[in-house]
């Protein structure tokens, strides 16, 4: 049986009547659209040919069809982090930069997604945990990440000061090598994939899907010579919070915890996390300019 899970975002006035046109054009597929009880609720639909309803999520479906923006986008490429399971999306938000298809292509785009017509591309992310002394080769790195005190970010990690509290002052090091102490508001560690979100507004570089590394830059920096900096994937950052004050941590926009005065926590660079589906011959730079370039006008 071929079956696709699907994920919508918290308006279901904008999705519902889409995913019942959807439902029927799996039926007629001979594929079972699997929504989980939050989604069965959000809907009110009832399991018919082509939906089973209050399906508990599983690894081994076909696809993860999404209908929302980018935040539906990153809940479903963490919910399949670490499978083979590829997220098609349609894109029902402002921007949807890792969307595959417009709502004005949903029926197309749903033939496509049954018919298996779109090409992978393998993200990566940013792997969060507790500060490390010592470097550790490639294996300990993994063997660190999956531990269950490390957290993952698909597109970014941001450690910021609390509402209402004093600037923070946050120093960084590269492989145990010094680069910096910025007194600033805070600062974001970003994917290529997400270099386009909270990076961008910074103005940090763009990375482009495929470039390995990741980009560190700071929230309003109470400097003249603070920049942004591209690291290579296989170096270790650690940032030190040299703040009286904690610091939030947002992984992918949510909350995630904080960092206690004069602690410090690492992040590193993780290949290959992620799956998500783009039209064949579907263009980076031209993602970018379509995306970016609609906001402007």
């Amino acid at each position: 049986m071929r079956e696709f899970t699907v994920l919508t975002h918290r308006r279901p006035d904008d999705t519902t009547h889409q995913l019942r046109r959807l439902v029927e054009q799996a039926a007629a597929a001979g594929v079972t659209l699997r929504l989980d009880a939050e989604e069965t609720r959000k809907h009110g639909l009832q399991s018919c040919p082509g939906l089973h309803v209050d399906a508990p999520v599983k690894d081994d479906v076909e696809l993860c069809l999404v209908l929302g923006g980018d935040g539906t986008i990153l809940k479903a490429l963490r919910l399949y982090s670490g499978t083979s399971v590829p997220v098609f999306a349609v894109n029902f938000g402002e921007i949807g930069f890792l969307a595959t298809v417009e709502p004005g292509e949903i029926e197309a785009g749903m033939r496509r997604a049954l018919d298996g017509d779109f090409e992978l591309l393998r993200l990566p992310a940013i792997v969060l945990q507790p500060s490390a002394e010592g470097s550790g080769t490639a294996d300990e790195t993994d063997a660190r990440a999956s531990t269950q005190d490390a957290r993952r970010a698909v597109n970014d990690i941001a450690i910021h000061r609390k509402v209402g509290e004093r600037v923070a002052e946050i120093a960084y090091e590269i492989e145990g090598e010094v680069v910096g102490n910025v007194r600033c508001d805070g600062l974001v560690v970003a994917t290529p994939a997400g270099s386009t979100g909270y990076n961008l507004a910074n103005g940090g570089p763009v990375m482009a899907w495929g470039v390995e590394g990741f980009v560190v830059s700071f929230i309003a920096p109470h400097s003249l010579t603070a920049r942004a900096l591209v690291v290579a994937p296989g170096d270790r950052l650690t940032i030190h919070n040299r703040s009286l004050d904690a610091l939030d941590i947002a992984l992918d926009g949510r909350p995630a915890g904080e960092i206690a005065p004069g602690a410090k926590v690492d992040a590193r660079f993780v290949n290959d996390i992620g799956t998500i589906a783009q039209l064949p011959g579907s263009s980076f730079y031209r993602r970018l300019r379509e995306k970016f370039g609609r906001l402007a006008s």
